[in-house]
């Protein structure tokens, strides 16, 4: 759409898709560029169908647990929640050297973070397009991405909400009409050491629906982190309420 947050995806941009299963996963994705995430090096992730890229081991569970996990998965969860892509919607991904892409990507990441200047050599790009929820009775669809970018010393994660219209799956005790209440979805870091994570602000909470009118960057929607040596952004909490808050 014109004026996204999102960076293009699709099959005509060389995507990979996932295939249709209630938590499936992509197949172990080999990065072209070791990734490196609170400290430590990967060259192995999954794109999970519920809203989690992860190193070394794919995710299938589809109720989010706060962070820290206890058991030691490190993993980036954009929008840890019962997807059901069999019901609707498309998960894609790419690794790409796009020069066209890196510039804008370059010029994101040092708009937002000017002291360290950033030229980006490589990204991951994956995107749940309209992903359906678990149970789900209704036309309602999640658009969500997350890009994984490095200039080989420093390593980024941007995270864009488009478009959320449910929270929740119905196994996560979720409305299967509105796709809200029970366990709702959780966004944030673990970095699998049990002492270092993030959970951005409204994780698990009914407020997560509204992280489309939330930021750390200024730009709504939008959430970006360094994470080779993470580093938090303090910003508000979000509220129930239609105020916008940055």
């Amino acid at each position: 759409p014109t004026g996204s947050l999102l960076y293009p995806y699709g099959p005509h941009q060389g995507d990979e898709t996932n295939p249709k299963h209630d938590d499936g996963t992509s197949e172990a994705i080999t990065l072209s560029v070791p990734f490196t995430f609170y400290g430590k090096t990967y060259q192995t992730v999954f794109v999970n169908n519920n809203g989690v890229i992860s190193f070394d081991e794919p995710v299938r569970q589809y109720t989010p647990d706060p962070f820290p996990l206890v058991d030691g998965r490190p993993f980036v969860a954009p929008f840890w929640a019962d997807v059901d892509n069999v019901l609707g919607g498309d998960i894609f991904y790419r690794q790409t050297t796009n020069l066209a892409l890196l510039e804008d990507i370059s010029q994101d990441i040092t708009q937002y973070f000017p002291k360290s200047p950033f030229t980006a050599t490589w990204a991951l790009v994956v995107t749940w397009d309209h992903v359906a929820y678990y149970g789900s009775t209704s036309e309602k669809g999640n658009t969500f991405q997350a890009v994984l970018t490095t200039d080989s010393k420093m390593f980024y994660i941007i995270l864009n909400y488009w478009d959320i219209q449910w929270t929740t799956g119905a196994a996560s005790d979720g409305d299967a009409e509105t796709g809200l209440g029970g366990t709702p979805a959780h966004a944030g870091f673990n970095s699998g050491d049990d002492t270092n994570f993030y959970n951005i602000p409204g994780s698990q909470t009914d407020a997560i629906i509204n992280i489309t009118t939330t930021s750390n960057v200024k730009v709504l929607g939008r959430w970006v982190f360094r994470v080779d040596d993470f580093q938090v952004t303090d910003v508000d909490p979000p509220q129930l309420n239609n105020d916008c808050w940055l």
